[in-house]
Order: structure tokens, then sequence, then C-alpha cells
């Protein structure tokens, strides 16, 4: 299980985000779509198009960080949002989820890939 210090929210883009996007790419995207100062301290998710890859922005209180993930197979389930969302908040626990690879709406995990199956 995920744990994050108290205080933290983490905000998740609804829109793809190209991931050659760094830290000034990045951070100008959290002011677009989530009218929020990156430096808060919070943790912001963006998916690629095919949402088999997420980048999390974090401002850790000395300077950004950047955590990457790529999916083997299967894509990152968006939770559920209206139309015209461009942005949503998710807990640590959706968050801890969503990065392993389990559906948010119908707890299922997702096929991956088996460690011996890289090394081959």
């Amino acid at each position: 299980m995920l744990s994050l210090p108290p205080g933290i929210q983490v905000f998740m883009a609804v829109g793809a985000v190209d991931m050659r996007k760094s830290f000034n790419g990045l951070s100008a995207a959290v002011e677009a779509v989530f009218e929020r100062n990156v430096l808060d301290g919070h943790l912001f998710l963006f998916l690629n198009r095919q949402r088999d890859r997420i980048k999390i922005l974090w401002w850790d209180r000395d300077g950004l960080a950047i955590f990457a993930k790529r999916l083997e197979k299967g894509n990152y389930e968006m939770p559920r949002h209206e139309e015209g969302t461009k942005g949503l908040q998710l807990d640590a626990t959706q968050l801890g989820l969503l990065l392993s690879g389990v559906q948010l709406d119908a707890p299922k995990r997702r096929r991956y890939v088996r460690p011996q199956a890289l090394a081959s």
C-alpha cells in the first residue's frame, strides 16, 4: 500500500499529455489543467494517449521530482469522470491501485508480463 505524508493531495489530468515533457512542460500543464501551483507539494499525474505510460510530478520542498512508469501490457484505467472535466482528485488508495494496474471501478488486476519473460 502506498503511504503519503499528511496533507498531500493527488491530482490526475484527464486529457493525454505528451510524455516528452519534462519539468518545465509538466509544470506548465499543472497550471493549465489544475490551476494550481506546482510548488504546493501535491502529486500531479499525467497519462499519454495510449494510457500505457504515466508521469508523476512532485515538489518535495527542495526540488521537483518526476516519477515515470510504463506498462508492458494493457493500459491504465481512467477513473470515471464527467464530460468536460480537465482533472480529477484521487486518494492514496486509488493512486496505489492505479499504479498497480487495478481497475478502479471494478477491482481486477490487469495482465502483466512476468519478469522471467523480460530476461529472455
